[in-house]
């Protein structure tokens, strides 16, 4: 089984950033892990448990799994990649906000 890593960098300073891995299997990707990375952690999307889905983290450590219907594994990487860099300022910001309360 084939890995391969690697970061993306989101802010000019290079406090975030998007890590993605993939996991390979005769050259089929199995298994994905797109991951926004900041000083604070609060999205995560992956295949494990069986099922591709999104984990919103909150300030308490909390973790929310959120199914995504999305079957086939490569439009799923697409989408969580894509997904990440459309939205991260807003995913950083919510998690900020709910550290308030």
């Amino acid at each position: 089984m084939g890995k391969k890593e690697f970061t993306k960098k989101l802010s000019p300073e290079g406090d975030d950033r998007l890590r993605i891995k993939i996991n390979l299997e005769e050259g089929k990707v199995i298994d994905i892990v797109v991951q926004l990375e900041s000083r604070i952690k609060d999205k995560r999307y992956d295949c494990s448990h069986g099922f591709f889905h999104r984990d919103l983290l909150n300030p308490k450590g909390e973790k929310t799994k959120q199914p995504i219907p999305i079957e086939n594994i490569k439009d799923a990487l697409t989408y969580a990649e894509q997904d990440i860099k459309d939205r991260w300022v807003w995913y950083k910001e919510r998690f900020k906000k709910g550290m308030k309360q």
